[in-house]
């Protein structure tokens, strides 16, 4: 290293916030935000308007000041080695016919929650890139982890692990789009909602946080942000092309001001697929519009709407997958398909009982066709010149259409969720304090039914096997408080108590061949109170670096769907599943310098107590969840964002981001039945199924900053993902893989009329050409008429699991500004 490297890379800042006539301005809020790493301070100015911040790295930074009757003033500055600066931040005053500037993002107490582990994407690492799901947003978020899901959008999105229970949806993380919630009450969120092309970036906030977040929110929380109509500034229209018939045009409109802000995003994506009976084709509308009504009052207001119609192709068993990974050949069943490798259900001939039939997935129309449609409104007061009241409203409906095997589930899920907290920054025995404190209500009506399907094509029902009618209550409160000990030093504490109340009814119904139908009843009344505390601090040592350390807690309850499907995979009485807890220590440190090297790392240790896992007993059948009385995750994360040579090649960077998550049973014992024969077995120190233990995804970058090629741009990605358990014995595996990804694209600078308004991409995924498994559900343990367990060899024939990845694909994009 240089000798200039090794000189203190820091800097001292201090500043006065005064008023229009020189006066100084007490209790206004600073927030500094370095914009080329992560550093981030927040100060309230003292009686006579100053503030001070130390040991700031070298590097950009963004002032932003604000105080009631005020106009928000934000200022760039570029911090250099040893400098002491003084700043003069002079705010305007505001009429209620004057200017008042917008903010899109709600409180970062529940955005960027100080002393916890996170990770942020910014639409510049993926906005020149076909980003089909949002799996291609996420790669570079350290301990972030996914598998496809039930759906060419659906993503399972894991924190740390935390959905790779099940192989669809969102589950134990609490996902927010702009600051509104959209996870429902039950827990499930899914990502066919989301287009990343509407994104300015993603936070992902990692660790039992169910102090801030409730209900559901035992991995943490992640939240996206759509783009401002300011960062839009007009219109903007893209088609994007590719293998396999894929095709996404999409729409996007912004328009702002200091009184407002507006975005409308519009995008319709479809492709054949494949693998066979997977076309689809889906609609999003996305909108985001801020107010501003006085000097005092705020409001925001968001829309979203999707409608998916998408094919759906059978899961395989590792057999299946082996012989017909893309299920070519496998549309109409025929004597040939176990040799062919291709997957099928077995339907009733005529709907209720008797004679079965095997159906290949396109000849029994299997598919999903289900739309979300989301309103939210928040409003925002400053009660006084440092406490702010907030309150948001969302309505949230989820209708479901989903023959996807032998059985057809449509259901109506509407539900509403009401928040109010108060943010207060102030001063506490002369800390600086910032002190936030709410509550919450929400509701889910549920109404479902299941049928079974027969033959005839287009998903023909026959008799319904079950239907669920009931509903589904979160209601509690939380507080935080984050207190400045030193100018180096952050403590934070927060507590959570939550009430929740499950009511649900579910008929099962059978129908014997000489009788009449028979209606099975199982209820469930379930009610809990769990409450989740927290404790953390963050210090800042030196200019380079941030150290933070937290425990933190998390909860899950129950769900209705989980409460109805016995061990064996039949609509049958689980309702003594219970919640699942969780406590968490976690430590981590960033090293920033400059715009040269930020780097992350963190530690993590969780012990879980009534884990719930999911497993699928077969294609025909339906997944069942339990409980683990006992089990620990443990990991270690590291991310990596390094320019190695900023003077001889700029344009140069290299990103990575891994992870190694290891998580055991360490009390569970399972007990097998298999027709009259019953075995238990322990589990212990045996890998969760599911949880990959590595991963690591990188990338080589390079961006030509001036000359003739400004503008040109490209990288080379690698993602590998170790191999992972399927069962709980840990006999069978799904495989490991390396995949390779190369992408390029030209922004035209500006200068060449109206061709600078033009961006391309374009990129080959898959490069070499693998085949690989992108999912794979958790399968159930069997027994052998001698009581043991069947090994790998008949696991590998359990239906209901694997889902092939893309082969290699190549994408071609162009967007317009107007």
């Amino acid at each position: 290293m240089s000798l200039s490297a090794q000189t203190p890379l820091s800097a001292t800042t201090a500043g006065q916030v005064i008023g229009p006539q020189g006066a100084a301005v007490a209790n206004a809020q600073i927030e500094t935000r370095q914009l080329n790493g992560s550093f981030v301070a927040r100060r309230i100015s003292d009686q006579d308007g100053r503030f001070s911040i130390g040991q700031l790295p070298v590097g950009q930074y963004e002032f932003h000041v604000e105080h009631a009757g005020f106009r928000e003033l934000i200022r760039q500055v570029e911090v250099h080695a040893e400098d002491s600066l003084f700043l003069s931040f002079p705010l305007t005053l505001l009429s209620i016919t004057e200017n008042v500037t917008v903010s899109a993002q709600p409180s970062l107490i529940t955005e960027t929650p100080l002393s916890q582990t996170r990770a942020s994407i910014s639409r510049e690492d993926f906005k020149d890139s076909p980003a089909i799901t949002i799996a291609d947003v996420l790669g570079l978020a350290p301990g972030v982890t996914f598998v496809q899901g039930n759906g060419p959008r659906d993503v399972a999105i894991s924190v740390r692990g935390s959905s790779t229970r099940q192989t669809y949806g969102v589950r134990n993380v609490q996902v927010f789009e702009d600051g509104f919630p959209v996870t429902q009450p039950d827990g499930l969120a899914r990502t066919d909602l989301t287009d990343p092309h509407a994104y300015s970036g993603v936070d992902v906030i990692q660790g039992p946080s169910s102090a801030l977040y409730g209900n559901y929110a035992t991995g943490g929380a992640i939240n996206f942000h759509t783009r401002s109509g300011s960062e839009i500034h007009g219109l903007e229209v893209g088609a994007d092309f590719g293998s396999f018939g894929y095709y996404n045009d999409y729409l996007t409109y912004g328009a702002g001001s200091d009184r407002y802000q507006i975005a409308a995003f519009v995008s319709n994506v479809r492709a054949d697929q494949v693998t066979v009976n997977n076309q689809f084709n889906t609609v999003t509308a996305n909108i985001l519009a801020n107010f501003v009504a006085t000097p005092h009052d705020r409001m925001t207001f968001k829309f979203i709407n999707n409608d998916l119609n998408t094919n759906l192709s059978i899961r395989l068993s590792r057999a299946q997958y082996q012989i017909n990974p893309y299920q070519i050949g496998c549309e109409i069943y025929s004597s040939s398909f176990a040799a062919n490798g291709c997957a099928s259900v077995s339907v009733y001939v005529n709907g209720y009982n008797g004679a079965k039939k095997s159906l290949g997935a396109a000849e029994a129309g299997l598919n999903r066709h289900d739309r979300r449609t989301i309103v939210g409104a928040r409003y925002e007061r400053d009660l006084t010149s440092n406490t702010t009241w907030q309150t948001q409203f969302v309505w949230d409906n989820r209708d479901a259409n989903q023959p996807t095997s032998s059985s057809a589930y449509r259901g109506t899920l509407p539900s509403f969720n009401l928040e109010s907290d108060v943010v207060r920054h102030g001063s506490l025995a002369k800390r600086q304090t910032t002190i936030y404190a709410g509550g919450f209500f929400n509701y889910e009506n549920i109404n479902s039914q299941s049928s079974n399907l027969m033959p005839g094509g287009d998903a023909t029902l026959g008799g319904a096997t079950q239907t669920v009618i009931g509903t589904h209550l979160n209601t509690g409160f939380r507080g935080r408080a984050e207190f400045v000990l030193a100018e180096r030093w952050t403590l934070v504490a927060g507590f959570g108590g939550e009430y929740t109340r499950l009511n649900a009814l579910a008929n099962n119904f059978t129908y014997p061949i000489a009788g009449t139908p028979v209606i099975s009843p199982v209820s469930a009344n379930r009610t809990f109170f769990n409450v989740a505390p927290e404790v953390g601090v963050q210090f800042h040592p030196t200019h380079a670096w941030s150290i933070h350390a937290r425990l933190g807690t998390g909860y899950g309850t129950p769900q209705a769907t989980q409460l109805f499907t016995n061990a064996q995979g039949q609509f049958g009485n689980n309702v003594t599943l219970k919640t699942q807890r969780n406590i968490g220590i976690d430590g981590g440190a960033e090293w920033s310098i400059g715009s040269m090297l930020q780097f992350s790392g963190a530690l993590f240790y969780e012990w879980f107590h009534n884990e719930q896992v999911t497993q699928s007993a077969g294609v025909n059948l339906q997944s069942y969840t339990f409980n683990a009385p006992a089990s620990t995750h443990r990991g270690v994360q590291a991310s990596i964002d390094l320019r190695p040579l900023p003077h001889a090649i700029a344009g140069l960077r290299l990103r990575a981001s891994y992870l190694y998550d290891n998580q055991i049973y360490t009390r569970y014992t399972e007990q097998l039945t298999t027709g009259d024969v019953s075995n238990s077995f322990s589990r212990n120190n045996k890998q969760i199924p599911g949880v990959q233990p590595h991963y690591l995804n990188a990338r080589i970058i390079y961006d030509q900053p001036v000359g003739k090629l400004h503008g040109f741009g490209a990288y080379l990605e690698t993602s590998w993902r170790d191999k992972y358990a399927l069962d709980n014995a840990n006999f069978l595996y799904a495989s490991g893989y390396t995949l390779l990804n190369l992408s390029t694209h030209y922004d035209m600078p500006s200068g060449h009329g109206a061709l600078s308004r033009l961006r391309f991409f374009f990129d080959i995924q898959n490069l070499a050409d693998k085949i690989y498994i992108a999912s794979a559900s958790n399968i159930t343990n069997t027994l052998n008429p001698a009581g043991q367990q069947n090994g790998a060899s008949v696991l590998a024939t359990s239906t209901g699991s694997i889902y092939a990845g893309t082969p290699r694909a190549s994408y071609g994009g162009v967007r317009v500004r107007f």
